[in-house]
C-alpha cells in the first residue's frame, strides 16, 4: 500500500509542496526532492549529526524526522548559508580557522552551530565545546571547530575577537 502524503515546507526561503511517502525521512525529502543535497546522509540512527538541519530555527537531526513531520515547518538548509556575496561568517571562520579535513560532518556541524549560537550562554570555549559534541568529527579533534564557533559566536555578540583563534600552529 502506498501511503503518500501532501506536504507543505518552506526550505531555504523557497516554498515546496511535495507529495511524500509516510515512511520517508527528512533528510531524504531534502535531498531528493527539494535537490539540498549539502544536507549529509550518514549513520542514519541520529548519532552523528551529518544531516543535520534548522527546522524552525533549531537544530535537528534529519534522519530522525519524517517529512510529515516537517510539514508546514521552515527548514534551512547548508546551502541556505551562503549568498550572492559569498561564505557567511560562520564558514569563513570555519575555513579561517582549518576546521575541517575531510568534510563530511561540516554541513551538519556548521548548522549545528548556526542555530546553537543564539543559544550559548557565553563564549565560554568549554560550552561551545558542549554544543558541538553533539556532532560527531572524525578529523579535527574539534579544537578548531571550537575556535571557529567562538569566533563567530564573540563577533555576533559584540564581543571582542580573541586574535590566537584560527593562528597557524
Amino acid at each position: 500500500m502506498n501511503d503518500r502524503h501532501l506536504i507543505e515546507l518552506t526550505v531555504n526561503g523557497e516554498e515546496h509542496e511535495l507529495l511524500v511517502e509516510a515512511r520517508e525521512t527528512l533528510v531524504d525529502v531534502l535531498r531528493h526532492r527539494v535537490g539540498a543535497t549539502g544536507t549529509h546522509v550518514a549513520c542514519e540512527h541520529g548519532i552523528c549529526g551529518a544531516c543535520t538541519v534548522l527546522v524552525d530555527g533549531e537544530p535537528t537531526r534529519s534522519c530522525l524526522v519524517l517529512g510529515v513531520m516537517a510539514d508546514g515547518s521552515e527548514v534551512r538548509t547548508v546551502e541556505s548559508l551562503a549568498d550572492e556575496g559569498g561564505l557567511n561568517d560562520l564558514q569563513e571562520a570555519f575555513t579561517d580557522c582549518h576546521s575541517l579535513q575531510c568534510g563530511f560532518c561540516t554541513p551538519g556541524m556548521l548548522m549545528l552551530a548556526e542555530g546553537g549560537i543564539p543559544h550559548l550562554e557565553s563564549s565560554d570555549r568549554e560550552e561551545i565545546r558542549e554544543l558541538v559534541s553533539a556532532n560527531l568529527c572524525r578529523c579535527t579533534g574539534y579544537e578548531t571547530i571550537v575556535d571557529a564557533v567562538g569566533r563567530v559566536a564573540r563577533h555576533r555578540r559584540g564581543e571582542t575577537p580573541d586574535t590566537s583563534e584560527g593562528a597557524p600552529a
